[in-house]
């Protein structure tokens, strides 16, 4: 069988990124693809642990380089032990989150810098790329009101406004700097109207393998 897809949703917080990952899932499985939704950091038992220090505990618990690195390892498992083998299996795979989000936050608003990002991405991923990229955009109290609506912020969602803007502006640099993968929606507008933009693109980028 042909090998599967990997979609990536990023974007800041109350982007509404796993409300994305699960309805573009469900019209996939609807045309008759197999789906694995997954989230990182995490998405194994393994990456599932090193979740819990990252996204726990005091805004300050880790340096920039010591958060990066962590992330790293819990991609690593996350990709070997699910996403690779389903994706050559044909499985197609949504997944919340991934190293762009590793690169907004680390690279660019804990001011690791880029090259670093890159480095580790290089040793841990190799060539391996998302097929397709959303950056799902919303202005940041938006994002931020919508994420306190849940309730039990994490580390990430209790840090200052000012790092909020660079995350969303990282996440546009980071768009601008691959726009083949990278796809810009409009984070503030209805769930439904978001998902139907999502899945529409999905279709137009992919319609060469679903026939």
């Amino acid at each position: 069988m042909a090998a599967g897809k990997f979609i990536t949703f990023e974007g800041g917080e109350g982007a509404g990124k796993s409300t994305q990952c699960r309805l573009l899932a469900d019209r996939l499985e609807a045309s008759g693809l197999e789906v694995i939704v997954t989230r990182e950091p995490g998405g194994t038992e393994a990456a599932e642990a090193i979740r819990a220090l990252l996204v726990d505990g005091a805004v300050d618990r880790w340096d920039a380089t010591t958060e990066a690195l962590l992330h790293f390892a819990a991609r690593r498992n996350h990709m070997v032990d699910l996403v690779w083998p389903a994706l050559a299996r044909g499985t197609w795979v949504v997944c919340d989150r991934f190293a762009d989000s590793t690169m907004a936050y680390q690279g660019y608003a804990m001011k690791l810098g880029r090259s670093a990002i890159e480095t580790l991405n290089d040793l841990v991923l190799g060539d391996f790329a998302p097929d397709l990229t959303f950056i799902l955009d919303l202005p940041v109290e938006l994002g931020l009101a919508r994420a306190a609506e849940r309730g039990g912020a994490d580390r990430y969602e209790r840090m200052d406004a000012a790092f909020h803007q660079t995350l969303r502006d990282a996440f546009l640099d980071i768009a601008a700097r691959d726009p083949t993968r990278c796809h810009v929606v409009d984070g503030a507008g209805d769930v439904e109207t978001i998902a139907a933009a999502v899945h529409a693109h999905v279709s137009k980028t992919f319609a060469a393998s679903r026939t």
